[in-house]
């Protein structure tokens, strides 16, 4: 279940929260997401991460909402990612420990990656808007 088994994987920008965060789920990852757990991990080794304190509106992190189109189907999707015990698939929140997650974060506006179902097909995925949550507090 690898967020890119084929293609190169555009460069990821995390806040260090967040790959704080994220490091923490990876090692607390049972057996059953082991996968999953060691493709997230490949994903913060190879991340830019920005000083403490900053973010970059542009890039995808947790509680961002996201747009984004599957290549395949032309299908656009608009969800909000979110930690593992946040998630809810009826309201649009997607965990971050799921391959469609893994696949988002860090990711930046008009990028393209290709990732792998759970059932193990091969997709690519373009995000094409970032909402960063700041912007999203600030309009409530």
């Amino acid at each position: 279940m690898t967020s890119s088994s084929k293609g190169p994987r555009p460069a990821i920008v995390l806040t260090s929260e967040d790959h704080l965060l994220l490091s923490r789920t990876v090692a607390g990852a049972g057996e059953g997401m082991a996968d999953l757990a060691a493709e997230l991990g490949r994903e913060l080794d190879r991340a830019r991460i920005l000083p403490e304190g900053r973010s970059s509106a542009d890039h995808v992190r947790i509680g961002s909402v996201v747009s984004y189109r599957d290549e395949a189907t032309g299908k656009e999707s608009t969800i909000t990612l979110v930690r593992p015990q946040e998630a809810d698939v009826d309201a649009g929140k997607i965990s971050v420990m799921t391959p469609i997650g893994v696949a988002l974060i860090g990711m930046a506006a008009q990028k393209s990656i290709n990732w792998v179902t759970r059932s193990g097909e091969t997709r690519r995925l373009t995000v094409t808007q970032v909402t960063d949550p700041a912007d999203l507090a600030e309009a409530s």
